[in-house]
């Protein structure tokens, strides 16, 4: 197949760890006779300092036109001003609504061999495989009224929490169509003890469920939730909830696989590209340094290539790669007890990219 495939580094560790996703996406054409052209755009602090925006017009452009993007992060100290007119943040966020994005898809699964390196006890993550599904374009991150000023004298801050019911629908309809590839379970987090737009929620999400009479529904707090993600997360399946919810939880969940550098994710739309893209942050603390956890971003092609392009055994074998190179000892930092030796970033993205061109990942794996 050919797909033009749009990258955006960003900034802190960003650039690291796509050029490991853009290496193995590269071993994947190159074994199955694909034919990927990639292009590298701006977005985020690096994209205000060249531009005086966040997501300048040529960007958003070719996002609208690619076949996929591939995300690496965008933030850092350099642009942490909460004064500031303009935040990296607000360009990832001004993307997701240009693509209609309305779903984020954040797979956890605890690999045994990195079982010892999570503080949650390692009885807890046997079987752990979870797919949270964030909603992505509504709640209180795009809410309006969002307001400062002042009110008798006093600063005040007002952020909207609001839901139309087909928000919530499309969401959580494709939250259960997901389950019922899996294990056919679905638990709806929400606040429907305090918060009307949780009532709503709920409401509609028990409506959704009645289309889709082979897969369970469980509701479930948001705060219960994120006890039983740490105490019980093998009886999680498939999870859906609002945005600030999902930001929240999907972090949380972080701990069962050892890091945040572990986690990819993909956001998906309607007949709109979809975007893909690690959960970590730009980590600039060690930018530059060629220790960053790849996997996370190498993950998130793997996603690319199953969601966006739809080619799944590319995908079945990306992941069986980093499986294997996980077996086999390679940790960055972050994922390596004391003591333990450690490989660099591109150390990673090289040994997964060489299984995959080799395809020994393939075989009882």
């Amino acid at each position: 197949m050919e797909a033009n495939l749009v990258l955006l580094p960003g900034d802190g560790i960003g650039p690291e760890v796509v050029a490991e996703g853009r290496r193995v996406l590269e071993s994947v054409m190159e074994r199955f006779g694909h034919r990927f052209l990639f292009k590298e755009y701006l977005i985020g602090g690096i994209a205000i300092d060249r531009t005086g925006v966040p997501l300048p017009v040529p960007t958003l452009h070719a996002c609208l036109r690619a076949d996929a993007v591939l995300l690496g992060a965008v933030g850092g100290p350099k642009w942490d001003d909460p004064q500031a007119s303009v935040q990296p943040e607000r360009g990832l966020l001004d993307l997701r609504r240009a693509l209609r994005v309305y779903a984020n898809l954040r797979p956890v699964k605890v690999y045994p061999s990195l079982e010892e390196i999570s503080p949650v006890r390692r009885e807890r993550l046997q079987d752990v495989d979870i797919v949270i599904v964030r909603e992505l374009t509504g709640g209180l991150y795009f809410g309006q009224p969002r307001v400062r000023d002042r009110l008798k004298g006093q600063r005040r801050a007002v952020d909207t929490l609001e839901y139309t019911e087909d928000e919530i629908a499309r969401v959580v309809r494709l939250a259960f169509t997901l389950a019922r590839s899996r294990r056919k379970k679905v638990v709806s987090v929400d606040k429907a003890n305090v918060l009307e737009s949780s009532r709503l929620w709920r409401q509609i999400a028990s409506e959704v469920a009645k289309e889709f009479p082979d897969v369970s529904l469980e509701h479930q707090l948001v705060d219960s939730a994120a006890m039983r993600l740490v105490a019980s997360p093998a009886s999680f399946d498939v999870l859906v909830m609002e945005n600030m919810f999902g930001d929240i939880l999907s972090d949380e969940a972080s701990v069962l696989a050892g890091s945040l550098g572990m986690l990819p994710s993909a956001s998906l739309g309607e007949g709109a590209p979809g975007l893909f893209e690690p959960v970590h942050g730009s980590a600039p603390d060690i930018a530059g340094k060629g220790i960053a956890n790849p996997v996370g971003a190498i993950a998130s092609a793997a996603m690319l290539l199953r969601y966006g392009l739809g080619q799944a055994e590319a995908a079945d074998r990306v992941d069986r790669a980093v499986a294997e190179v996980l077996s086999a000892g390679a940790r960055t930092p972050d994922i390596a007890r004391p003591g333990e030796p450690t490989v660099g970033t591109r150390e990673i993205g090289q040994r997964v990219a060489r299984l995959v061109l080799e395809g020994r990942a393939m075989a009882g794996r």
